[in-house]
């Protein structure tokens, strides 16, 4: 089972293995004047694309758990709508469990504390 963070900024996504450190990174057109995901499609396959180069791999490896943090266009905190986004967009990205923090940049280290409070 993997466990992985999602920083999300305008058109480019960053995707760490928590258990490793393993990194991918990659851009799409994404992002719009007023949604950093505005356009849904281009962001769910670059994740699903990215997802798949960190997580686990095996032959009963489990869809990963994911931690998605966006680090740009969140002054004022999240609509209720933009956090749909967020996690709709890592469920259709293909992780099992997907969790919304909005705050400074997490390390490595309490990005595993948060997504292990599942709570």
């Amino acid at each position: 089972m993997s466990d992985l963070v999602a920083y999300v900024r305008k058109n480019h996504i960053e995707v760490m293995n928590l258990k490793d450190g393993a990194t991918a990174a990659g851009s799409a057109a994404f992002t719009t004047t007023r949604l950093l995901v505005g356009d849904f499609k281009p962001a769910e396959e670059l994740l699903a694309k990215l997802i798949k180069e960190v997580k686990s791999s095996g032959l009963f490896s489990a869809q990963p758990a994911l931690l998605i943090q966006p680090l740009e266009m969140t002054e004022g905190g999240l609509s209720s709508v933009e956090e749909r986004i967020f996690l709709e967009l890592g469920a259709g990205a293909g992780a099992r469990h997907v969790k919304l923090h909005v705050g400074p940049k997490l390390d490595q280290q309490a990005a595993i504390a948060l997504i292990k409070a599942r709570a």
